[in-house]
């Protein structure tokens, strides 16, 4: 079987990390026996470049899968025109959430042509019930729409190793593992992340208590705002600890060193941290967002998160001092995010689509 991913995410030397979760979702298909190749592009004009030259040396693909609909499914729509080639939409971005509205800013004549191809789709696959529910409240929707997760590395299931927080590449802080430990991990986009709700909560409960940390993972646009704004709050010494990009194998090690992970966004589509701690069995307090529902993860509302960090406080001294135990690890769940489980059942709809009418 032959599988084109069309896609305007996907790791670069530019970026490695972009689209990290598409290259994961082509690997593990073609772990399952089956020929993917990719175009990654963001103009129009480089799609249509890069298909003449993979026609001439690959032929034409039984199946398109679309990741993401943007300018890419126009070939999409087109390949199953002239050629009857059916195909498939993952869908990730963020802009169908409310709390992005980015999608409803399009002009119209985008936004039908956008909800065209979204209708023509042999198969819908949303990263989240969510997703989907803003994307059918956006207007478009498709008989088949389904739930398909994203991978998680294995080594998240493995054994933990040892591991000390304080070798951590920007790390300033050394610590001791008499205190508890609580985990956020981001990429510093306040606008979708707010940390700074996160650490305004914190600081209340630094008022009331110090013998815990907040270990946050991660750099992004909004890095060096945010951690002026940790200053700005004046912190006691000792109880952030601020270790820059982390690989993600360090990543499932910090896990495994915490108690509990945070997370305090104003929306994801997906929040793979989620699944990745549900992988090592850490417990969760979240915000309602991405599969956070999903995953058993304890709620805290968005107002709160947002307006109410007294309240947020007493969410994180719980999750930290109320003597919970880590989830039971491979549990039925957990598994479903294993490049195995979602390789099989990418295979398994692809083979549905390809089926005669």
């Amino acid at each position: 079987m032959k599988v084109l991913y069309l896609t305007p995410w996907y790791p670069s030397e530019r970026d490695a990390m972009a689209g990290l979760f598409v290259q994961k979702h082509a690997d593990a298909v073609r772990a399952q026996g089956i020929d993917v190749r990719v175009i990654h592009s963001l103009s129009w004009h480089d799609t249509w470049q890069q298909w003449r030259t993979l026609k001439r040396e690959w032929g034409l693909p039984d199946l398109v899968q679309l990741n993401v609909v943007q300018k890419q499914g126009l070939l999409a729509y087109a390949l199953q025109r002239r050629y009857g080639i059916p195909y498939i939409i993952v869908e990730h971005w963020s802009g169908y959430l409310p709390e992005n509205g980015q999608y409803m800013q399009m002009p119209a004549l985008k936004r039908r042509l956008y909800a065209l191809i979204v209708r023509q789709a042999s198969t819908l696959l949303c990263v989240s019930q969510r997703l989907a529910d803003a994307m059918r409240a956006c207007g478009l929707s498709n008989p088949d729409t389904r739930k398909i997760n994203n991978v998680v590395d294995d080594f998240f299931y493995s054994a933990p190793q040892d591991y000390d927080i304080s070798t951590s590449r920007d790390s300033d802080i050394s610590t001791s593992r008499k205190t508890k430990t609580l985990l956020h991990v981001s990429c510093f986009d306040e606008r979708a992340k707010n940390v700074k709700g996160l650490l305004r909560a914190a600081r209340m409960l630094a008022a009331k208590r110090q013998d815990w940390r907040l270990v946050l993972v991660g750099t992004g646009i909004d890095y060096k705002e945010v951690r002026a704004y940790a200053d700005e709050l004046n912190f006691p010494e000792g109880l952030l600890c601020w270790t820059g990009e982390l690989t993600p194998q360090e990543v499932a090690e910090q896990m495994r060193q915490a108690e509990a992970l945070v997370l305090s966004s104003r929306y994801e589509t997906y929040g793979i941290i989620l699944a990745e701690a549900v992988a090592t069995g850490l417990p969760i307090l979240s915000t309602p967002v991405g599969i956070a529902e999903e995953t058993g993860a304890q709620i805290v509302t968005q107002e709160i998160a947002q307006q109410r960090p007294e309240l947020f406080a007493e969410y994180l001294e719980k999750m930290l001092f109320s003597d919970l135990t880590k989830q039971s690890e491979n549990d039925y769940y957990s598994e479903q995010f294993t490049a195995e489980a979602v390789g099989r059942q990418l295979k398994q709809i692809y083979e549905q689509c390809l089926l005669p009418a």
